[in-house]
């Protein structure tokens, strides 16, 4: 019988121009953002201009390339062997950062002050559920619509923290779709304590900071808030879709990332079935600390 395995050979997978992102993904533990960097080290030595951008929250990127601190900005990593012309950037999420860059960017410089000073805005970009996921389609969006990057090297969370990266855009679509702001417009509409109960409904699926905000005041907030972030509604799903194909494209490669464990190969397994549902291009397995 013949031998149909199939083994992964990265450097094609780097090489290609036709290649512009990489998703890393796995459970937690299984050197998932060491691949990434290793990924983005390996792609700059061999020509290409890479920008790493992890959507984790902990830190572990900077420290694998032994940059004291990132931020919302890719910043260069030195040390890199640029002989080939390659360069490696670096850079971190900043959920809310790019929350504001979204307001600034989409309306008049008085809509967005109404709406950056607006304690309901700065509750939800800080606290609500989703926001990560979906900041981070929306920065690369961003990223691969500048066209400065060759190539682009994601380091998502944990993978059930990972498959909410792959759903913003159709949680965002509920959100935007009416339900939900009908139910933060309700207690503005109908005042007192029945308002505050019908608010309940709503603050139940909000997460800590908003809890903090309570009584008419907040009714006040809530609808100056959708109000304001009324005309700008449309275009979060239209590029939250657009970011979502573009993560189903030839130009895009996934990665999952496991260790030779039972409960890391069960997650690995879990996910890769989900790219296939999704129609996600899956480039191959990572099967980290293994010695031939």
């Amino acid at each position: 019988m013949a031998d149909t395995t199939y083994r992964l050979e990265v450097d094609p997978v780097l090489d290609d121009p036709a290649t512009r992102i990489v998703v890393c993904c796995g459970s937690g533990g299984v050197g998932k953002t060491t691949t990434a960097a290793a990924l983005g080290v390996r792609a700059a030595e061999r020509g290409r201009k890479v920008v790493v951008l992890t959507i984790d929250p902990a830190r572990r990127l900077a420290q694998s390339m032994g940059i004291e601190a990132l931020d919302n900005v890719p910043r260069r990593v030195e040390g890199v062997d640029g002989g080939a012309g390659g360069e490696l950037h670096a850079m971190m999420l900043d959920m809310k950062r790019t929350f504001d860059e979204i307001v600034e960017a989409h309306s008049d410089e008085e809509r967005a002050r109404a709406i950056l000073e607006n304690p309901f805005y700065q509750s939800l970009s800080a606290g609500f559920a989703g926001t990560q996921e979906y900041m981070a389609m929306e920065k690369l969006g961003q990223l691969r619509a500048r066209d400065e990057w060759d190539l682009i090297v994601v380091d998502t969370p944990p993978s059930r923290s990972a498959l909410d990266f792959l759903d913003a855009p159709s949680r965002l679509g509920s959100f935007l779709d009416g339900k939900f702001i009908k139910v933060l417009m309700a207690p503005a509409k109908i005042g007192g304590r029945a308002g505050m109960k019908f608010l309940g409904v709503g603050m139940s699926v909000m997460s800590g900071p908003l809890n903090k905000l309570m009584g008419a005041q907040l009714l006040r907030d809530v609808q100056t808030f959708v109000a304001a972030m009324d005309t700008m509604f449309g275009g979060f799903r239209t590029r939250a879709d657009a970011t979502y194909r573009l993560l189903q494209a030839p130009g895009t490669a996934f990665l999952v990332v496991a260790a030779p464990e039972r409960d890391a190969l069960r997650e690995a397994a879990y996910f890769i079935e989900r790219l296939a549902a999704d129609r996600m291009p899956l480039a191959g397995l990572v099967l980290n600390r293994v010695h031939g």
